[in-house]
């Protein structure tokens, strides 16, 4: 898909950009404790600043459901803004209409202004064409650099996207070149790693990669109901038994697809959950205990998927193997992203990961910095791996402002 980047605008010298960020930040005690996202809109907001636009910036802040919320106002974070930007951050408490309008008259180029939370009017998430119309009427073009908000069809993350020029910001360009990299036209042999406690969560992302990747290596929770559709005792481990079938389906579908499916043949168990537990112990998997759980991937496997990486040239990761929260069940997870992560470094593997929990383990790993792109973005990078058209970046298309 083809898409204006800022390295597309026209001349924008006192021109006044209408800019959706991710400014949904963790809080605690009134203060940021996450600025990672204001860090990944930053160079947007300076390149527009240093052409001479006037910024308008537009986010959401938690879910306030539609009404003002004076714990859920964007006021809480133009601190950590400023910091961030190091300049003077203007806050508007509104996103349109006569306030707005005068604080751009009151800003010149180069300035930056922070507007309310979108979510406190009930049109944003509507996508109301007229709350969209009245957002826009204060702008002269529009940059999406959110692409964590990307699978929502709202007012500020699609509707403005018709009506005025719109571009894509520095950190939505990126992560769209990075999924283009990773599945879009890939550089194969392809793996995925797909991890997590439950099948039913992430049954349109199986079904979508058998047919697009070689290797499918399936880990978690997950990979307990894959073992059990093939008859092996799992024990107590956590599984859905229900969903026996679909994933037989989705085994038979990699099989037509050429796709390897990959599931652990040797575990880590325990008979309780719970840090370094006494009963811990590694075994094959067709030797689980009717009181045990498996809640890692055993070292040997772990070891054969690290050569299955070294075999490809591109790799998509979403969710960790084990229940990496809690120790010792991180080190197959640890250890898949560090071999990861070598082969990455060492340019023979283009590495994309995605997902909160994926982020935390690979942070928790100390590799995130090495993989090719890691994506902070939840719904939206879960919703591109199911192979869904995502509203906020098909309305960046040319040809559609």
């Amino acid at each position: 898909m083809k898409f204006r980047t800022l390295d597309d605008l026209p001349e924008v010298t006192g021109k006044v950009a209408l800019v959706r960020v991710d400014l949904n930040l963790p809080m605690a005690d009134g203060a940021v404790t996450d600025s990672s996202r204001i860090r990944a809109a930053l160079p947007t907001i300076a390149d527009l600043a240093a052409k001479g636009a006037r910024v308008l910036l537009l986010a959401h802040f938690g879910r306030p459901r539609g009404a003002r919320n004076s714990e859920q106002s964007l006021s809480m974070v133009v601190g950590a803004l400023q910091t961030a930007i190091g300049r003077e951050v203007m806050f508007v408490p509104e996103i349109a209409g006569e306030v707005v309008r005068q604080a751009v008259g009151i800003l010149r180029a180069g300035d930056v202004a922070l507007l309310e939370n979108t979510r406190f009017w009930p049109g944003e998430e509507k996508n109301d064409p007229e709350l969209a119309r009245a957002i826009a009427a204060n702008g002269d073009f529009y940059v999406n650099d959110a692409f964590s908000a990307a699978h929502r069809a709202h007012a500020t993350t699609e509707g403005l996207a018709h009506l005025l020029p719109a571009y894509a910001g520095r950190s939505m360009a990126a992560e769209l070149s990075a999924l283009e990299k990773a599945l879009g036209d890939p550089e194969k042999p392809v793996a995925a790693v797909v991890g997590g406690a439950k099948v039913s969560t992430k049954l349109d992302v199986l079904k979508h990669l058998v047919a697009r990747v070689d290797h499918l290596i399936i880990g978690g929770g997950m990979a307990n109901t894959f073992l059990a559709a093939r008859g092996i005792d799992v024990g107590k481990s956590l599984c859905e038994h229900d969903l026996a079938s679909t994933c037989e389906e989705i085994m038979a579908e990699a099989d037509k697809a050429g796709c390897t499916v990959h599931l652990p043949y040797d575990v880590v168990v325990a008979t309780e959950f719970a840090a370094h537990p006494s009963s811990l112990r590694a075994c094959n998997v067709h030797e689980v205990a009717a009181a045990e759980m498996i809640l890692d991937i055993g070292a040997p496997a772990v070891e054969a998927l690290g050569d299955v990486l070294k075999t490809c040239r591109t790799l998509v990761w979403n969710g960790p193997l084990g229940a990496f929260e809690t120790p010792p069940f991180d080190a197959a997870t640890v250890a898949l992203a560090h071999t990861a992560a070598a082969l990455t470094r060492e340019g023979s593997l283009v590495s994309v990961a995605g997902g909160g929990d994926t982020v935390a383990a690979l942070h928790h790993a100390g590799v995130a910095d090495d993989f090719s792109y890691v994506s902070t973005a939840g719904g939206a990078f879960l919703e591109w791996m199911e192979g869904r058209e995502l509203p906020g970046v098909k309305a960046l298309a040319i040809g559609l402002a």
